[in-house]
C-alpha cells in the first residue's frame, strides 16, 4: 500500500519531481539507464506503474509498441501529459499499484515501475509479486529501476521499524515535514524476494541506481 504521507508529499512536490534527474553525478549512471531500459522494451506493450512526470515513458515510448503510463495521483498525470508524447503509442490513467484491476492479463507483454519498489513495505513483497503475476500473467517481463543508497547523497535514515523498513524525514515545498518509507536493498536482498516468483533475474547494479529485470514465473 501507499501511505497518505507518501501520496501528500509527491502531491505537493509534483512540479519538482524531475529534480533528482538533474544532479551532474547522476548523469553518466542515467545514460547507461536510458540505454538499457530503451532496448529492454523494444517492441513491448508496457503497463507503468508510478509513471510520475513521464521522465521514463518518454524514453520507453522510442521503442515500445505501445505504453499505458499509471499513476495513482492526478498531479503527476498533468505534469506528464504536458511532455506531448505520441498519443498513438502513449495513454495515460490514473492507476493505484497497489490495487491493479481484472481484465488486464494479455494486454501487456512487460511492466515498468521507476522509484516504486522503495515504497513497498518488505511485508508486502510476495503479496505484490502474486498480484501482478494474478493481474498480468505469466512470462510478463518485469523491470524495476531504484536507488542505490550513497553517503553524502541520499537523505539519512531516521528511523527503522520491526520489518526492517527504513525511513526518511523529508521537507516538501509546503514546508511540512514528511516521514516517507525508502528501502535501499541489497542484489542479494532482491535475488531473495524475487526468487520464488520471477525466472531469468538480473541486476544491474550503479553508483546511484539499480535495474532489476525478470519474467514472472
Amino acid at each position: 500500500m501507499i501511505t497518505n504521507q507518501l501520496t501528500q508529499y509527491y502531491a505537493v512536490n509534483a512540479d519538482n519531481y524531475d529534480q533528482v534527474y538533474a544532479q551532474e553525478e547522476r548523469f553518466d549512471d542515467l545514460d547507461d539507464l536510458q540505454e538499457m531500459v530503451a532496448e529492454m522494451f523494444t517492441g513491448h506493450k508496457v503497463l507503468e506503474l508510478a509513471c510520475g512526470t513521464a521522465y521514463w515513458t518518454d524514453l520507453i515510448a522510442e521503442t515500445a509498441e505501445s505504453v499505458y503510463a499509471t499513476d495513482i495521483l492526478q498531479e503527476m498525470l498533468d505534469l506528464a501529459e504536458t511532455r506531448g508524447l505520441d498519443e498513438e503509442i502513449v495513454s495515460f490513467g490514473q492507476l493505484d499499484a497497489f490495487n491493479l484491476p481484472d481484465g488486464l492479463e494479455g494486454q501487456y507483454t512487460a511492466v515498468f515501475a521507476a522509484g516504486l519498489w522503495s515504497h513497498v513495505p518488505r511485508e508486502q513483497y510476495d503479496s505484490f509479486l502474486k498480484m501482478l503475476r494474478a493481474k498480468l500473467g505469466k512470462d510478463i517481463l518485469v523491470v524495476l529501476l531504484d536507488e542505490s543508497y550513497v553517503d553524502g547523497n541520499s537523505m539519512v535514515i531516521a528511523r527503522t521499524d520491526a520489518q526492517g523498513n527504513t525511513f526518511q524525514i523529508l521537507t516538501a515545498d509546503d514546508g511540512q515535514r514528511y516521514e516517507i518509507m525508502k528501502n535501499y536493498l541489497t542484489d542479494s536482498t532482491l535475488r531473495k524476494r524475487f526468487a520464488n516468483h520471477g525466472r531469468q533475474i538480473r541486476i544491474e547494479r550503479l553508483e546511484y541506481y539499480y535495474l532489476l529485470s525478470c519474467r514472472l514465473k
